[in-house]
């Protein structure tokens, strides 16, 4: 498809495996996983992790919430965050010992706590770090591809989807989706008519 560039989406198998390859004894892995998490759980850009603040999660509606998260062109949306990746935050949290601030900090040798916030290219890093040993070519945002064809395989609404994207565009969902004609299950089968 020429002027459009495609990425790569991970299977269940592969989403799974890439969670669970950071190591959960060691500092450096506990915030690993919980960052992964978030890129994967929540559909997150690797610069709207980076800027991830402990305040940005919230209960709302009975769930745990990524709220007035500011995403491209300065437009703020919340998304919902799953219960796993929760936890991993928590268990990073723990380890961090603290819950307030940027969640996921830069690391020194010995997996020393430093200051401030990890990069957007930080992110990118413990993506491949993880990834290329699992032998699977993915990139942050395939992650975000990822979460949007596991939750249209799941039967998430698209619209929820595009929310939770804060994509402005359906057609911009669709094209994270990958989605193609099925003619063997086609919408025509399952209309209820005579």
């Amino acid at each position: 498809t020429e002027g459009k560039r495609l990425g790569n989406w991970l299977t269940q198998k592969q989403a799974q495996a890439l969670l669970d390859a950071p190591n959960p004894k060691s500092t450096k892995g506990l915030r690993d996983r919980a960052l992964l998490a978030v890129l994967l759980g929540c559909g997150l850009r690797r610069e709207e992790c980076a800027g991830l603040t402990f305040e940005h999660i919230q209960q709302r509606e009975g769930r745990w919430v990524i709220v007035d998260l500011v995403g491209k062109r300065k437009k703020f949306r919340s998304v919902p965050m799953p219960s796993w990746a929760k936890a991993r935050v928590d268990a990073w949290s723990k380890a961090l010992g603290m819950n307030a601030g940027y969640i996921f900090r830069p690391l020194r040798r010995g997996g020393h706590v430093q200051g401030g916030f990890m990069t957007s290219q930080a992110v990118f890093d413990v993506v491949a770090e993880y990834a290329k040993p699992l032998g699977i070519d993915v990139k942050p945002h395939d992650l975000r591809r990822t979460f949007a064809q596991l939750a249209h395989k799941g039967d998430a609404p698209l619209e929820q989807i595009q929310l939770s994207l804060g994509h402005a565009s359906v057609q911009t969902t669709e094209r994270y989706l990958g989605v193609k004609q099925d003619l063997t299950s086609a919408p025509c089968d399952v209309l209820g008519l005579k």
